[in-house]
């Protein structure tokens, strides 16, 4: 017997894992005492050297002195701050209304905001508790399928797995050995394309059923203008312009490349957009003057900065100067014709969605662009989140968008869930240990690699059983668990870890849709309603949502997740876009410099001049 365990010490190391997670113990204890444990049965039998277990207090130091693992405090904080000051209220309220009269509007409604949600708080339980508390009573009013909205409710949700700042894409970073900044880029365009397979899976639903997702009726669409219309042309007509202005604006910097050119030429726009807003607001046609009088002080600005070299200052006063020219135009036009072009729906759906977008720029921008690394991009967002939940509350007058209590419960929350991550990591060091020590990780490479089929074998292999696992176990602890010891069987085969990593989030998202024991499905299950109840607004008597009807509404989204996992392994350019956006050095300024540098090193040969690039 003891001959037996000496020679299978690694596999039977990690069954026994599994049958203690199975069991129900906490994972942070069953890691720690499955690796104490097995250390002992391997000194015993002359497989483990004592002497490892020094390196244990060292282990943890390591981890509690991580700088990567503290941007998640920060961008958790933010995300709960937005979250609870009504910010995803005000989101859903309006995107729905956007959308109006269109069948399944409600829905898309959902998927744009849960997309939002993710990029500003990272977190799925917010996310999912949020959208169910505001949009699931609304749409159960209007008629949607319980199924059909349960599972887009939940799926929009799990979006915070995948669209950078996310939690686990820090720790899958972290565990791979990777930059976090390398690793949102990478995930930036699969985010944004399985946000438009919901989208999609929404309106086929709506043609094959159309009952299943009705419009809005007429009567409950605001931000009508006084004839009736709605003005959704004017808001199209001031995106294109913005974008046009972000897009000139990006074309004039060094920036070209992946997801740094597309966030910062939404990040123009968006300034423009809502300078648009302002002006038309503040000033309207009664003061046009003091709009014309701005438009002169950012183009003057423009020229100034222009000639001085201050090139972010230039680019930005062209943002505001056409911004500001907008407004002044369209409040000439209607003075003089009585035509609107910016209309009450653009104003509503500029300020609303502003404020959001401006710190998702400001964190990811500056993320992407390497100006501040994910941690100090995650307390900016921090700050930021405050600033804009105490704007919330001042423009609002409302004490429950921003107070103390709300500061507190955001700060716990944060704390608790920060707490669970670095005790699950703690356990997870203590196992590694272990299984390093008797070559486990050894034993795992020469599984894996000696697949068949080489890396698309690896990959088809690897990805049915994180799927299979996901059942069991959440993001947290398989990235923990599963990904040190297939990172490095990925390197050997010549997988790019960034992509290989991105592939297993999307995978791993699957962990919160799985029935029964779905994260994302519990959330929902807990701020659905269990009982028939009296609807508020209409009068009417409502049936409950069952769990079997949230249940079979995941199904088709855990199908799509799947689908964009095969897509991201089919078209990798999704993901190594990123490596066209690194540093680019000029060599011949590098020798330019080398050779304005040589003569003062005063060094022997320096007559051979400096080396060349």
């Amino acid at each position: 017997m003891a001959a037996f365990i000496a020679q299978n010490m690694a596999p039977i190391m990690f069954a026994a894992l599994v049958v203690l997670l199975l069991l129900g113990y906490p994972v942070a204890f069953a890691l720690a005492a499955n690796g104490l444990i097995f250390a002992l049965i391997g000194i015993e039998l002359g497989l483990f050297r004592p002497d490892f277990l020094q390196a244990l207090p060292e282990r943890v130091y390591g981890t509690m002195n991580n700088d990567v693992l503290l941007a998640i405090p920060f961008f958790t904080f933010m995300g709960l701050i937005l979250e609870r000051s009504g910010m995803a209220e005000d989101l859903l309220d309006t995107i729905g209304q956007l959308f109006g009269t269109i069948r399944g509007g409600l829905a898309y409604a959902v998927i744009f905001v849960g997309a939002l949600l993710a990029a500003t708080t990272g977190v799925v339980a917010a996310s999912v508790i949020s959208m169910g508390l505001i949009s699931l009573p609304i749409m159960l009013r209007y008629g949607y399928d319980r199924r059909l909205a349960s599972g887009v409710i939940a799926a929009s949700g799990t979006l915070a797995q995948i669209i950078p700042p996310s939690l686990v894409l820090i720790v899958m970073a972290d565990q791979l050995g990777r930059s976090v900044g390398d690793m949102y880029e990478g995930a930036f365009i699969p985010g944004l394309v399985l946000s438009l397979l919901y989208a999609s899976w929404i309106f086929i639903s709506s043609v094959i059923k159309p009952a299943s997702a009705p419009g809005l009726p007429p009567e409950a669409v605001g931000y009508k203008e006084e004839n009736g219309a709605r003005g959704v042309w004017q808001l199209g007509v001031l995106a294109v312009f913005s974008g046009l202005v972000g897009y000139y604006v990006m074309t004039q910097t060094n920036i070209r490349n992946g997801a740094d050119f597309v966030i910062l030429t939404m990040s123009v726009g968006v300034v423009t957009a809502f300078l648009c807003a302002v002006f038309n607001r503040v000033f309207g046609q009664r003061y046009l003057f003091v709009t014309a009088g701005f438009v002169l002080l950012f183009i003057a600005g423009w020229i100034y900065f222009g000639r001085t070299g201050a090139t972010t200052l230039k680019l930005l006063c062209e943002a505001l100067a056409a911004g500001a020219l907008y407004s002044l135009v369209a409040g000439l036009i209607q003075r003089v014709t009585g035509f609107k072009l910016i209309s009450r729906m653009a104003e509503q759906v500029t300020f609303v969605m502003v404020p959001p977008l401006a710190l998702i720029f400001l964190v990811l921008g500056t993320i992407f662009i390497g100006v501040a690394t994910p941690t100090e991009g995650g307390a900016m967002g921090a700050v930021g989140a405050m600033a804009l939940a105490a704007l919330k509350r001042f423009s609002s007058g409302e004490a429950k968008r921003f107070n103390f209590e709300i500061t507190r419960s955001a700060i716990e929350a944060t704390a608790k869930l920060s707490a669970f991550v670095v005790f699950i990591l703690v356990g997870a060091r203590v196992f590694s240990l272990t299984f390093y020590g008797v070559n486990g990780h050894v034993w795992v490479e020469h599984l894996l690699t000696s697949l068949p089929g080489g890396q698309a074998g690896f990959l088809i292999v690897v990805n049915v059983m994180v799927f299979l696992l996901a059942f069991f176990l959440d993001f947290f602890e398989l990235a923990f668990i599963v990904v040190p010891l297939l990172g490095p069987a990925a390197d050997k085969l010549g997988i790019d870890l960034i992509w290989f990593g991105v592939i297993l989030a999307v995978n791993m998202q699957t962990s919160f849709m799985h029935p029964p024991f779905g994260f994302a499905l519990f959330y929902l299950r807990s701020v659905a309603p269990r009982f028939a109840y009296t609807d508020r607004v209409t009068g009417k008597r409502m049936e409950p949502v069952t769990t079997g009807q949230i249940y079979w509404g995941a199904v088709p989204f855990v199908v799509i997740q799947c689908i964009m996992v095969a897509l991201v392994i089919i078209f990798p350019q999704m993901v190594m876009h990123y490596k066209g956006t690194g540093v680019k050095m000029d060599e011949q300024q590098i020798n330019q410099q080398l050779q304005n540098l040589a003569p003062s090193l005063d060094l022997p040969g320096g007559d051979l001049g400096p080396p060349k690039f």
